[in-house]
């Protein structure tokens, strides 16, 4: 499963979805469902945007995790 870390990110740089919205041009439905984990693919020009944006790199945002199989 791969975790986004948006949510985390956005806090600790103090920002708000609508920021991430003005600042970059992402759609907002985008945003959200990053934020809230329910996406289930992004697009390179939006994780590219995103990474710029909050100075991060891509492994800092996206998370591959493993599933527990029990």
């Amino acid at each position: 499963m791969i975790k986004c870390h948006l949510s985390t990110l956005l806090g600790k740089n103090k920002l708000k979805i609508s920021d991430v919205v003005r600042d970059t041009g992402i759609n907002r439905s985008t945003v959200n469902r990053l934020f809230h984990e329910t996406n289930n693919r992004i697009d390179f020009d939006t994780l590219e945007k995103l990474c710029l944006y909050l100075n991060c790199t891509v492994g800092e945002l996206l998370e591959l995790q493993k599933e527990d199989q029990d």
